[in-house]
Order: structure tokens, then C-alpha cells, then sequence
């Protein structure tokens, strides 16, 4: 196995972008169900106004060039090519940090929020920035056969760690990479300092409503109305058929379209419209990547490798934080996790916070490492 790092550049042929938009000039629409809203899916009408501005306005080219600012690279782990930003803070005792993103996200999550970590302001705490593409994901290779979960994921992080010269490092994650931070800690346990989740620690389980607070009731049943929790079973899908869906999402780019932005919409626990919660050039950015490397179906696999769903447990080899506490349970939390932050009032965001509120989770982020040092 090569330990060679080379560098990568985004360089999209101008043939996959004028595919693109002559795919999007053919487009053959429904017409719109019965029902109000979005009770039925993603309204044809606004479907239709996102394709146009995605055909006529949304310049790839654009945002191409800003994914480029941030230094790439690739280098082979386990057999995969796995291509991940890293951006060396200017401050010498900045404390190394690798950051997960999830599903059906990419690098692109945290392209808002890469300077606020590595070159802060006021003399705050600062990090060395690694950002990794899960396998599958935009410019990481796939997985080339099946087993695959997040502690296998976890251990190609920290060998590329290791690579990158870091001896000591911070771990974050949400969504799928609450699942791999913790782990990285589990696998690398003398070099982890830190983990820091976006939230899911701590959630009860059938066996422990019994044991709820009225208080913790309440809120987990607020949390179970919410629509990301009630909305279309991608754990579901993807652990059952992802090859079947994957044939609409990558030859039609409405069909990919529909599917990002049901998913984004039901994700946004913030309660604002999606497209107040995250800027439209930054999700279109993120849904032209899966577009244009091809890899709705590859980054199915941690759903159909997993064996059903389940919240993230944690693990107690390090230190943990979350952005958000509630309403998971602390002292169910810290069951399988040493917490030492904890906080109860944080700004509410959209799942992908770091896209929603860059500052406010940098912040925390950066609270909770900052009192480890």
C-alpha cells in the first residue's frame, strides 16, 4: 500500500456540465397530487423554480473555483482512494481536528465553516482543519464490496492522521459521522483528545421511556412529530433497494433534485423554510457534486451494510461534547460517554448545523476543546 499523498484538483469537463443542463432543458413533469404543501412530496412548483435557477443561474463553475481554495488531496487507505481538504491554521498551537460530514451531505457541509476554525479571531482557540469524503462520497472512491460500517471508517481516519503527521487530534461529527468521531476515538484511543458530536447521544430507547422525567417525555415526543423523524424511510430504501432508486438519481437530474431536497427539507429541525436555513447556491453545490461524480447509489452503502438503525451510543475513551443536548437525555448519555459539555440552549438549526449556523457551532465547538487544553 502507497502512503503517497498527491495533490487533487476539481476539474469538471465542460461536456458533464452542458449534459446537465440539456438533461434539465428535457425534463418531462408530473403534474402536481392532491393534498396541501408538501403532504404529498416536493411541490412540482417549486421543484420546477429550483430547476430553472440550478439550469440558468447556478454557476458550477463559480463554486468549483471556491471547493479549489481549500488544499486537496488523495491518498490510498484500505484499498480506496480517499480524497480530504486540509487547511493548516496560521496559529502554531492550533490543535489538529478532522471533521465527518454525513448523509446525503459531502465536504461541502462545512465549507462555511473551514476559516472560522483555522484562522479565528481574538486570539480563540484554533485548528488544523481535516475533512475527509466518506468512501463513496464526491471524490473518495467507493467501497468495492460489502461490511463496510463506522469503525471501519473510523480506522482509515486515523491512518490518514497518522499520515498527515498529527499525534494528538480532536475528532467531530453529525448525522453519519456521529457514528465515526467517537469511533476514531475507539480506534486510536492514545491520540484522541476530544470528541465533539452534533447531536443523538443519550436518546432513549424502548427500555428506558419507563425511567423518563414528564419534562424528557414531553420533549422526545416533540421530537418524534418533527419531519425528519416521520418523513420518507431512507434507512429504509437504501437498506432495501438502493440499486433500483440509483438508475433515477443518476440519469435524470430532476429525479436527484427531488430527492436532495425532500431529504434537506425534512431535515431542517430548525422549523425556517430550507431555503433560509441553507443559502441555495451552497445546496445546489452539494447536490451538483453527487451529480456530477456519479455517486448517489455508492454513498448508499452505510445503509445497506448496516443491520438496522440505531442512535449513536458514544464511546468513553475520550472526552465528549455535543452542540446540542436535549432532547437526548444526559445521564442516559453518559452511560456509554464521559460528557464533559453538555449545553441546553443552544441556537436550534437545521440537522447539517454547520451549514445553518457556521458561527454559533463554531463556537461551541470551539468552547468545548478549548476547556480540554
Amino acid at each position: 500500500m502507497s502512503e503517497d499523498i498527491r495533490q487533487f484538483r476539481i476539474e469538471i469537463p465542460q461536456a458533464e456540465l452542458d449534459n446537465l443542463r440539456s438533461r434539465l432543458d428535457l425534463a418531462r413533469w408530473p403534474g402536481q397530487l392532491p393534498g396541501e404543501g408538501w403532504s404529498r412530496g416536493v411541490p412540482v412548483s417549486y421543484l420546477k423554480e429550483l430547476a430553472t435557477y440550478w439550469r440558468d443561474e447556478f454557476d458550477w463553475r463559480v463554486h468549483e473555483s471556491r471547493l479549489n481554495e481549500f488544499p486537496q488531496y488523495l491518498t490510498e487507505i484500505d484499498g480506496l482512494d480517499i480524497h480530504f481538504l486540509h487547511v493548516r491554521s496560521p496559529e502554531p498551537d492550533a490543535l489538529p481536528l478532522v471533521l465527518t460530514h454525513g448523509w446525503p451531505n459531502s465536504f461541502v457541509e462545512f465549507v462555511d465553516f473551514i476559516d472560522l476554525l483555522a484562522r479565528p479571531r481574538n486570539g480563540e482557540q484554533a485548528f488544523h482543519v481535516v475533512v475527509p469524503s466518506l468512501p463513496g462520497f464526491g471524490f473518495s472512491s467507493p467501497p468495492g464490496e460489502t461490511g463496510w460500517n463506522a469503525a471501519r471508517v473510523a480506522r482509515i481516519w486515523a491512518e490518514l492522521m497518522r499520515r498527515l503527521g498529527y499525534d494528538r487530534y480532536g475528532t467531530q461529527g453529525g448525522d453519519f459521522g456521529a457514528y465515526v468521531a467517537p469511533a476514531v476515538a475507539t480506534a486510536a484511543a492514545d491520540h484522541v483528545v476530544g470528541v465533539y458530536i452534533t447531536g443523538g447521544l443519550g436518546f432513549p430507547g424502548q427500555d428506558d421511556m419507563s425511567q423518563l422525567t414528564d419534562d424528557e417525555r414531553e420533549a422526545f415526543a416533540e421530537l418524534s412529530k418533527q419531519d425528519w423523524m416521520n418523513g420518507v424511510d431512507h434507512h429504509g430504501l437504501l437498506g432495501t433497494a438502493p440499486q433500483t432508486f440509483a438508475y433515477g438519481w443518476h440519469d435524470s437530474p430532476v429525479a436527484a433534485l427531488a430527492w436532495m431536497t425532500q431529504k434537506f427539507h425534512e431535515f431542517n429541525a430548525g422549523g425556517k423554510p430550507l431555503e433560509q436555513a441553507i443559502a441555495r447556491d451552497l445546496f445546489l453545490t452539494n447536490v451538483s457534486l453527487y451529480w456530477l461524480t456519479g455517486t448517489f447509489g455508492s454513498s448508499a452503502w452505510l445503509y445497506y451494510d448496516s443491520t438496522g438503525f440505531s442512535w449513536p451510543e458514544g464511546q468513553k475513551v475520550a472526552p465528549t461534547g455535543v452542540y446540542s443536548g436535549p432532547p437526548g437525555v444526559r445521564r442516559l448519555a453518559e452511560r456509554d460517554n464521559t460528557i464533559v459539555h453538555w449545553p441546553e440552549h443552544n441556537p436550534e438549526g437545521h440537522h447539517f448545523v454547520a451549514m445553518d449556523r457556521p458561527d454559533d457551532y463554531a463556537a461551541d465547538l470551539r468552547a468545548f476543546f478549548a476547556a480540554l487544553r
